[in-house]
């Protein structure tokens, strides 16, 4: 498994409470610029319209070899789920607070996969406690470092 990219702010926006694995329908030179990492999922997220799943604001790179014909890098992309899994996370994301996700994009074997997350959003006080006990972590790491 080759990650090609993350999606940062979603762990420091949101509480990751499940994740689903799903494909995502690509043109030709889309894969291409996946490949060379011409990827952005930052503020990208996913929503279900008539029972499929859709990958919206996500930017995938034009492919500089392409041609003329390249698609839009923002454009909605289909994401490949099974229709009791998108189902099942249209009910969950439907409660007040949550959310559906892209937390890393990634290519298993030969093809591109996409991991969704459910997720329920922070609010300010959380994401204060979330960076106050990471900066505690990075000073322990450091005095620890320091003493050997």
């Amino acid at each position: 498994m080759t990650v090609v990219a993350t999606n940062k702010k979603a762990y420091h926006d949101y509480f990751i409470e499940e994740t689903f694995e799903a494909g995502i329908q690509l043109a030709g030179s889309e894969v291409k610029s996946v490949r060379l990492g011409g990827v952005n999922l930052k503020d990208s997220f996913a929503i279900v319209r008539n029972g499929e799943l859709f990958l919206i604001n996500a930017h995938i790179s034009p492919y500089k070899m392409g041609s003329y014909f390249n698609p839009d890098p923002r454009r909605d992309r289909r994401l490949l789920m099974h229709k009791k899994e998108i189902a099942r996370l249209q009910g969950k994301a439907e409660r007040k607070g949550y959310a559906i996700i892209v937390t890393k994009m990634y290519f298993k074997q030969a093809l591109v996969k996409v991991e969704v997350a459910l997720a329920k959003g922070k609010e300010s006080h959380d994401k204060r406690e979330a960076l106050k006990e990471k900066q505690q972590k990075r000073d322990l790491a450091r005095t620890l470092a320091d003493y050997k």
